[in-house]
């Protein structure tokens, strides 16, 4: 919320159906956009790892933090640890990263949201019912616009 204050992750696991596989949410506290984001990829990345996932393929709608991959300097120094760890742990892995746009990603804006009235990381094993709408409109490849 902001360009720096309380801040949360979110993310959502889809097999090649769409179908839910699993999603998270992380209240970070006070932090900037650019932390919450790699956290999140951070976030992801071990969840895939713990449950012997070998194919991860992450959607995010921040650029700056895909091309950590390719410039690890953008990586905040207190998250440096835990990224190199990550870095091992996609050499295992068929892993991909791309960006999209913000209204692709509707579900993991939510969980993020969610994120903020949560204490600890939460792992829901199926989609929680405030994200139920936008996962079944994804998946049916429906728009999703954004009107100011």
């Amino acid at each position: 919320m902001g360009s720096t204050g309380s801040a949360a992750c979110g993310g959502i696991f889809r097999d090649c159906r769409g179908e839910s596989l699993g999603c998270f949410a992380y209240n970070i506290g006070i932090a900037n956009a650019v932390f919450a984001e790699i956290l999140g990829i951070i976030l992801a990345i071990e969840c895939a790892y713990q449950k012997n996932w070998s194919n991860l393929w992450i959607e995010t709608d921040s650029m700056l933090a895909s091309l950590a991959f390719k410039s690890p300097h953008i990586v905040p120094w207190q998250l440096k640890n835990r990224w190199e760890n990550c870095l091992m742990m996609i050499g295992n892995m068929h892993f991909m990263i791309t960006h999209i746009f913000r209204e692709g990603n509707q579900c993991a804006d939510k969980l993020a949201n969610l994120g903020l009235n949560v204490v600890n990381f939460t792992w829901w094993n199926f989609a929680p019912a405030e994200i139920l709408g936008d996962l079944s409109r994804n998946r049916l490849g429906l728009p999703f616009y954004r009107f100011c």
